[in-house]
């Protein structure tokens, strides 16, 4: 029974001090699990994606500058081919798995679009790697702040700071001394003396890489917005119509044939072709939790660490030579991009990355392999 009011005759609750202090502090102590679930989470996801791209780059390298019996394999589409192929497969048994269902959750023609666009940016980053070094292509890959933020402007509408374009300006000087104050080539035989047209191939490719591939993290942000996709529904229908459109190519240039020869002939390239594969998946899987959970800026974060760590990796395990200018030239794209990550990650509390990042809400469906929701709040 409630208790009457001697005054009113009316009933009323009574909630003591010591009630609302406890309830208060079971808020907090839930407020706080659920910060430290969120923080642990993308901790993980982050570590997925820098040891499952560091893995990628070293056989990436391996593959595209390195003979094999000697001769070099030279097919970037057939190796986007296996990648998509492997991915689409895992999609679909995660998604059976998961009792998710199978449809289409965004228009096909956007899937396809996306599609498109992913595997030319994928086959003019392996291209790359036949005319210029990695640690070129990885801080390349620095330039495409600008391509993402252009598009990001005629997609999204989005807006960017003074500071932000000072950031990719530091960035663009950076790459632009390391390209200019010493070697560049790619480190293998097959063109022994590079010439300007030779370097302006790879820097073409680069370009056009950035340009696709900046388009492409755009719309699939995109698509998680406007569709509420969920990574393995969107992985699914990427990668399926990605491995089409890369069969399609090699069937047209007669690269399939061959390439599959030489799968079969070179067992140790039939190794490293499915271990890169495998880590594309492994990746490709730990980029979708991060960027739909936590958003773009954390996981442009995690990247910056992982171009860094590869390009450490790469001097390491293939024993490239750099001039000290360079070095300072990678410096500075290295400090440029991690202040930019980390005054992104120190905004307000009222910026949305940091909403994303700090309060997370467990949810129920988090046991059915599907991310977890934002809590939304009431102002």
């Amino acid at each position: 029974a409630l208790p009457i009011s001697l005054r009113s005759g009316k009933p009323y609750l009574f909630l003591s001090t010591s009630s609302l202090h406890g309830e208060l502090t079971h808020s907090a102590f839930h407020s706080m699990q659920a910060q430290d679930n969120a923080t642990h989470r993308c901790a993980f996801y982050a570590a997925g994606i820098i040891l499952s791209l560091l893995v990628y780059g070293i056989l990436q390298e391996r593959i595209m500058t390195r003979p094999y019996g000697g001769q070099m394999f030279t097919s970037s589409v057939f190796l986007v081919f296996c990648n998509r192929l492997a991915a689409a497969i895992v999609s679909v048994t995660a998604a059976l798995w998961n009792k998710e269902s199978l449809r289409n959750k965004a228009p096909l023609w956007k899937y396809v679009l996306i599609s498109l666009s992913n595997v030319c940016a994928t086959t003019c980053q392996y291209e790359v790697l036949k005319y210029l070094s990695f640690t070129v292509q990885m801080l390349g890959k620095s330039f495409k702040m600008a391509p993402v933020m252009c598009w990001s402007m005629l997609i999204s509408e989005k807006s960017y700071s003074p500071r932000d374009w000072l950031v990719a300006a530091a960035v663009t000087s950076g790459i632009s001394l390391f390209l200019l104050s010493g070697p560049t080539q790619a480190g293998h035989d097959s063109h022994p003396a590079p010439s300007a047209a030779h370097i302006g191939t790879g820097l073409a490719l680069l370009a056009g890489f950035l340009v696709l591939d900046g388009l492409t993290a755009t719309m699939q942000e995109k698509l998680f917005k406007d569709h509420n996709t969920t990574k393995t529904n969107q992985m699914l229908y990427t990668n399926f119509f990605s491995a089409v459109a890369s069969l399609a190519m090699l069937s047209s240039t007669g690269e399939l044939q061959s390439s599959v020869a030489f799968f079969a002939k070179h067992l140790d390239f039939a190794r490293d072709n499915v271990l890169l594969s495998a880590s594309a998946v492994v990746s490709q899987y730990f980029i979708y939790c991060q960027v739909q959970e936590f958003g773009a800026l954390i996981y442009a974060a995690t990247i910056n660490v992982r171009q860094v760590s590869s390009i450490i990796v790469s001097y390491s395990e293939y024993g490239h030579s750099i001039a000290r200018p360079q070095l300072a030239g990678l410096i500075l794209v290295a400090v440029a991009l991690f202040y930019k990550s980390a005054t992104a990650l120190m905004e307000a509390p009222s910026k949305q990355e940091k909403r994303q990042l700090l309060e997370q809400a467990p949810e129920d469906d988090m046991e059915h392999g599907q991310p977890h929701k934002v809590r939304r709040q009431t102002r």
